[in-house]
Order: C-alpha cells, then structure tokens, then sequence
C-alpha cells in the first residue's frame, strides 16, 4: 500500500529537513514519493501503477504520496511546479526528480539503476 504524508511523517521517514542542514535520508528502504493532485488526469494515470508497484515491492522499497494540494509547504520546499513530480530516493545517495506520469516499466528500471532495487 501507498502511504501518504504529511509534513510530520515526510520529517520521520524521509529527510528531517528541520535538524539537517545536509541530506539524510531517514528511512529504512529505498522509497518513491509521488508528488499529486485530485484534479490531474496524469496522476490518475500513474496512481494505480505505483499501487500495483507497492506490492510486488513490498519489503524492498517505499512507496509514499504526497498531496501538494493538502502539503503546499512540502512541495514548495522540492519547488513542486508541475504534477506528476516523482523523488527517488536511495539508501545511500542523492535524491533524484522525474516529472511526469511513467509507464510501469520505466518506473521498474528506475527502481533498478536509482534506487537499487531489483
């Protein structure tokens, strides 16, 4: 299952942007945060393919959502401007932005060469 985050829960599993001035990821696995809204038809799309990912990878990768609509502060702090807006985040390493609704595939391999996940 997809969770979804707030401001409170992004600090806790991701990155405590509050105490860190560097970054540091704060999760246990790899994850995926899917930066949405309601109203796009792109993330409808691209909604019940990172479902169906959160299950095959459970236990390897996180896959979390964020509603800029409800976390405007959380989106302006990654300077969201368009939706879909997708963070992989490694591990070990720098997170990486990807804008747009991805077909299964492309997010698989992603998942492979960015995260580190087979």
């Amino acid at each position: 299952m997809t969770e979804h985050l707030t401001m409170d829960t992004f600090k806790e599993k991701v990155f405590n942007f509050e105490v860190n001035k560097e970054w540091k990821f704060e999760g246990e696995k790899p994850c995926l945060i899917d930066f949405y809204a309601d109203w796009c038809g792109p993330c409808k799309m691209v909604a019940p393919i990172l479902e169906e990912l959160s299950e095959e990878y459970d236990g390897r990768l996180d896959i979390y959502k964020v509603n800029t609509e409800e976390q405007r502060e959380l989106s302006a702090i990654f300077g969201i401007q368009s939706i879909p807006s997708l963070l992989f985040v490694p591990k070990d390493g720098q997170p990486q932005m990807a804008m747009g609704a991805f077909p299964k595939d492309t997010l698989e391999k992603a998942f492979k060469d960015v995260l580190k996940v087979d």
